[in-house]
């Protein structure tokens, strides 16, 4: 979640960190799978066209391999940071909710409503949790 801290008041920022706590495992992977997956990806290719293609008199069945199972491996570390960043909105949108059901200070009917639009619109969670501290702190005043 790339969102700028310095422009938000404290009570938001304490609430984000809390998320980012959650999810920063999650980070860490999709950050160390996105970066090694293109290079082996693209080198695997690369190295494959030209055995293949430009000097097919120097291929030989174990290099090919070699490419092969290194593309195979970069896109499978790709997939998986695909995966990793679902999973990351999954247990981001878990957060929100249960914080949402635990504020005893916004009533029941708002509740069931930042919690349906944080479900229906995954996309905008964060929009909508801000929000919902705002109303909160708000309300706290």
């Amino acid at each position: 979640m790339n969102l700028h801290m310095t422009d938000m008041p404290s009570f938001i920022k304490k609430e984000v960190e809390k998320l980012n706590e959650t999810i920063s495992p999650f980070i860490k992977k999709v950050s160390k799978y996105s970066f090694w997956s293109f290079p082996l990806t693209i080198f695997s290719l690369i190295n494959l066209f030209f055995m293949l293609v430009v000097m097919p008199e120097t291929r030989t069945a174990v290099a090919l391999v070699l490419y092969a199972i290194m593309g195979a491996f970069g896109l499978a570390l790709s997939k998986e940071a695909k995966h990793q960043r679902k999973e990351i909105l999954k247990v981001s949108e878990e957060f929100i909710v249960k914080r949402i059901s635990r504020s005893n200070v916004v009533d029941e009917t708002q509740k069931e409503r930042y919690i349906r639009e944080v479900k229906q619109q995954p996309a905008f969670a964060m929009n909508h949790f801000i929000k919902f501290l705002e109303e909160e702190n708000r309300l706290l005043d």
